[in-house]
């Protein structure tokens, strides 16, 4: 699915790193920031994680919900969250429904070896539940700035 703004973002459900479902609807009214990531723990996305929560206070005050994705399951989730001390939801999309639904799938190359992977992505979603803003080139360190802009 290729998703652009002014786009309906396509509802989920999915469970959180303590296995409770989450899904869209349940933010009907708030603005979500939903952003798609390779991998617990690792730099990049460790980067982008840390700077959301050291900024998290600021992104409440203005009304947005914060919930990453990645294709960990809910042990990796829960390690990164208590090891980074992460105040907002991670999703397990170990079945990869979100992430292609999403678009955010894609074939991916290191070391001259091509695999599939997620694409570091964040979409901005509305109150009405329309996609805002979609942010392809995630700048990890200082990601807060990249939304609020």
């Amino acid at each position: 699915m290729n998703l652009k703004i002014g786009d309906k973002a396509p509802n989920f459900e999915q469970k959180d790193q303590n296995g409770n479902i989450v899904k869209l609807s349940d933010f009907e009214g708030k603005k979500v920031v939903l952003y798609f990531y390779p991998k617990d723990d690792t730099p990049g996305c460790t980067a982008q994680a840390c700077n959301l929560n050291e900024n998290l206070t600021n992104l409440n005050a203005k009304g947005f919900e914060i919930i990453g994705v990645s294709v960990d399951g809910e042990k990796a989730h829960q390690k990164f969250i208590k090891k980074y001390d992460l105040k907002f939801t991670l999703l397990s999309d170990e079945d990869h429904q979100m992430v292609e639904t999403y678009g955010v799938w894609v074939e991916k190359s290191m070391y001259g070896k091509t695999y599939m992977g997620t694409a570091r992505t964040t979409f901005i979603i509305d109150e009405q539940g329309i996609i805002t803003d979609i942010i392809s080139k995630i700048d990890t360190k200082n990601h807060t700035q990249q939304i609020i802009a």
